[in-house]
């Protein structure tokens, strides 16, 4: 709308970056046990999708692998980012913070949680399989029957952080 030539070259490779994880990112399954996470917690929870990929390949990859059928909600980038999200999924009060729960790989999806109020189950890197055996056995649990926030998330919360290099690899 503005003409800027900036911004039309910025929307250009963002538009290119979309379109080639349309064309790259396919036939990757989700990690053991995160089909049978879902399926379980969907039964007395609701699940929503709150990622910074595009809308059109999270439902694409979630519907390639069946899982779809366990979330109520997909929200890609284009509602906003995860902290906006998750404030819009809490903003009704039909949730109690301590019913919330976000699971995440990074530590921008701990600040999106924590910035809402919410708990945080850490997917640990190079631990992705044993973090949802941990989610599936044992976490999942803990949070349903209210017994997840305190000091079992602050102990998976300084595992996660111990596990984070001091400086990101590219630098």
């Amino acid at each position: 709308k503005t003409g800027d030539p900036d911004l039309r070259q910025a929307l250009a490779w963002s538009l290119a970056v979309n379109e080639s994880v349309t064309n790259i990112v396919y036939n990757v399954p989700p990690f053991p046990l995160v089909r049978e996470s879902l399926e379980a917690v969907s039964q007395w929870a609701d699940v929503i999708v709150c990622s910074a990929t595009p809308h059109e390949a999270l439902a694409r990859e979630w519907d390639e692998h069946d899982i779809a059928k366990y979330v109520r909600f997909i929200g890609g980038q284009e509602v906003g980012s995860k902290k906006e999200m998750i404030a819009m999924a809490t903003a009704d009060g039909k949730y109690a913070k301590s019913n919330a729960l976000m699971i995440g790989d990074a530590p921008g999806d701990m600040r999106a949680a924590k910035d809402n109020g919410i708990l945080y189950f850490p997917i640990n890197p190079n631990s992705e399989e044993k973090s949802w055996e941990r989610f599936d056995m044992e976490a999942a649990e803990k949070f349903h029957k209210g017994e997840y926030a305190g000091d079992y998330e602050s102990g998976l919360i300084a595992e996660f952080e111990k596990l984070l290099p001091e400086a990101p690899p590219w630098k």
